[in-house]
Parts: C-alpha cells; structure tokens; sequence
C-alpha cells in the first residue's frame, strides 16, 4: 500500500472538529477529537503548567479534546499556573460534556507570565460555536497556535482511505529531545494508546529530536498523537506514514527558524553505530560556527569536521564530506584529503536555500542524520526584543 501526500488538514480525519482564533500575539485553539491518544513531552526539568496537567491527563489513554493558547507559555507560573491550565480543561469538557481528564491543554508564549484567564473565556466562548470539519477551520487552529512562526506548518498524507495529518509550530528556542514547540498530529486508524505511543516515540526520535535551529530546549514542548479509531491499517504501513508527517513537520520548523535563510541537512552515514551517526549529524547542526558560515555562504568545511570530532561519535580524519544544494554536489574532503573546491562550494552555498552535508566516517555501516538551518542577523534582533 502506497503513501502518498495529500492536500488535507486535521479537519479531513474523521471525528476531528477545530477551530481558532488569532488576536495580535494572542490565540486560542480548540480540537474535539474522541479518541485514543499518545504523547511525547519536554525533558526540560521545569515544565509548564499545561504539560504537567496534560501528562496527567492522558494516562489512561483517551482523550475527547484540545485546547491550546499562544502568547503566553504559563510556565514557571506556580500554583496557579496549574490551576489556569486545568481551568481550561474544565470549559473544554463542559462545552464537550465529558470530565476535564480527557481534554489537554498546551501553551507557547512568554514564560513567567500568568494567562489572562479572563481573555481565554471569553475567546473561548466566541470561537466555541465555530467548532467545525471544514478545511478553513482546519487552518485557523494552524494560525491560531503560533508565535514568532513565518507560516503555518500543515502536513498530510494518505494510504488507502486512512489520513495521518498533523499541524505544528516552532521557530525559536529549538534542540534536540524537541524545543519550544508543539505538534498534533490525528489519524483516523484504529490502534490503542500503547501502539500509537510506541509508533510516536519512534517517529519523534527520527523528526523532532533531531531538528536544531539555537540549541535551547523549551519548558513547554508537546506531540500529541490522536487516533479516532475508524479505519483498519497496517501498522508497517502506518509508522512510515507517521514518520513522514514528523519528519516533514520538523523541516517546516526548521526552515522556519527565527530569521532563517537556509535549511541545513546533514547526513552521516558509515558510523560505527547509529548512536554515533546521530550525534555527529546533530553535533554540526546544533554548530554555531557552521550555521553562521551557512549564512555567510562560506564553504568553511574546517567547522563540519571539527563539530565532528567533538561530538563523542568514533571518527578520525579518515572522512568523506560532500556539500549539496540546487541540485548539484561538490566532495570537499575526500578519505581525509582537502579536494581544494571552495570556489564551486560557495557557488552552490549562494544559490541555495536548501544545504545538505553528507558524511560518511568509513566506520561501519551505521547511518543518522539531523535537521537544522542557518543562524542569521535577523534572529539576533527578533530575540533582542521578544516581550517587549
């Protein structure tokens, strides 16, 4: 069975309903979604408010709806903090007419600032009535949960009559184990919780937990993985289409990068083991200096190696490193020998927007790969004024 992309936003699963709204640097954003649910949350050691109460709430498996709000992360926000978030769960489920412990609740924003539980309510009870399944509803939930985003991050695909669609934001403060970013991602397949956590796991460690656009990771980051439960598929079938959505979700973000020119993709194949295939791919990713000479459209390959080299990956100068973009290729350093092509280097670094680092560390048979983009001016100056 095929998988292919399709033209589809979380509103073409069957049994999701959403909708949004955004105001400024505020939004809210609401899914009603019967189903089974799994979820992958921040390792980060002081989480927000709604991914406490929603780590809770998805215990047992199930979930019937989601709230999420942008502008303001209600992390580090105490006990109140947490009383805000389950107060959101609470006037989900009464619209829903289900307990608050089968609704989650997410937040991006600000952190250190209590929610405006006052502008919630009342948003939430203006964009409640345009709870829907159409494609433009589908959208607005998109717009209504980013922040510092350029666009809207929707992917979708199909096999057979089952979709896997998912919409995402992220820009900033982004790393590997995921970043100041969410993802829901709904199906209309049949699995329990134990087999979409399974699935989730694998595909967030192959998508999310590989993307870097700064190096910092988020008090509030949060994939949730729903199933409706209407179709039958396989499940081989099923984990490749989930991983396409992840993985297509996390280049968005990382394309996305706050102030971002470029998209840096690096693959390391020939590792001893593919521990160390994705360290070395993340360690040049996650490079300061490789991602300002990125943007610089500088073909200094000396930053490549040496991120690899300290990135606790088995390797020697006994390297292949090979630049792509626009659709050609040039080897800067072939079996550990300068091959002495800048020049067509940065020719290709200029006239891309899109840069791939293949590397192959003649180890093994291991391969990894991570996805990042440049560092630029412009981050700097969105940065430097974020709350004011």
């Amino acid at each position: 069975m095929e998988i292919e992309r399709v033209d589809a936003g979380i509103t073409d699963v069957d049994g999701v309903y959403c909708c949004g709204v955004k105001e400024g640097k505020y939004g809210l954003g609401i899914v009603k979604c019967k189903g089974k649910v799994a979820g992958v949350f921040t390792l980060n050691k002081i989480k927000a408010a709604p991914v406490i109460v929603t780590k809770e709430h998805i215990k047992g498996g199930e979930i019937e709806g989601i709230i999420v709000n942008s502008g303001n992360a209600n992390a580090f926000t105490g006990e109140q903090g947490i009383k805000n978030a389950k107060r959101m769960a609470e006037i989900l489920a009464e619209k829903l007419g289900t307990d608050p412990s089968k609704i989650a609740v997410a937040s991006t924003g600000v952190i250190g600032v209590q929610l405006d539980m006052e502008w919630i309510e009342k948003t939430f009870e203006a964009i409640f009535p345009k709870l829907d399944s159409s494609r433009e509803s589908s959208h607005n939930f998109a717009k209504a949960i980013i922040t510092t985003d350029a666009f809207t991050k929707e992917y979708a695909v199909k096999t057979g009559d089952v979709i896997i669609a998912g919409v995402a934001k992220g820009a900033g403060m982004i790393a590997p184990n995921m970043a100041t970013m969410l993802a829901f991602i709904f199906t209309d397949a049949d699995f329990d919780s134990n087999e979409l956590q399974e699935m989730l796991k694998i595909a967030v460690d192959r998508s999310f937990n590989v993307t870097v656009v700064d190096g910092d990771t988020s008090t509030n980051d949060m994939v949730l993985l729903v199933a409706t439960g209407k179709k039958k598929v396989d499940r081989g079938i099923f984990q490749k289409g989930l991983n396409e959505v992840c993985i297509n979700l996390a280049k968005m973000i990382a394309r996305d990068g706050e102030g971002a020119s470029k998209l840096i993709e690096v693959y390391v194949k020939g590792a001893k083991s593919e521990e160390d295939a994705f360290k070395a791919a993340k360690s040049v990713v996650s490079s300061i200096l490789v991602k300002t000479a990125v943007f610089g459209n500088d073909p200094n390959w000396g930053r490549v190696v040496a991120a690899i080299g300290y990135s606790g990956a088995e390797v020697d100068e006994d390297l292949t490193l090979i630049l792509e973009g626009d659709g050609e290729s040039v080897i800067l350093v072939d079996r550990g020998k300068n091959m002495d092509t800048r020049k067509k280097a940065k020719e290709i670094m200029r006239n891309s927007k899109e840069i791939k680092f293949i590397v192959d560390l003649h180890k093994g048979n291991a391969e990894g790969y991570a996805i990042g983009c440049d560092l630029t001016y412009d981050y700097v100056k969105l940065n430097a004024k974020y709350t004011t």
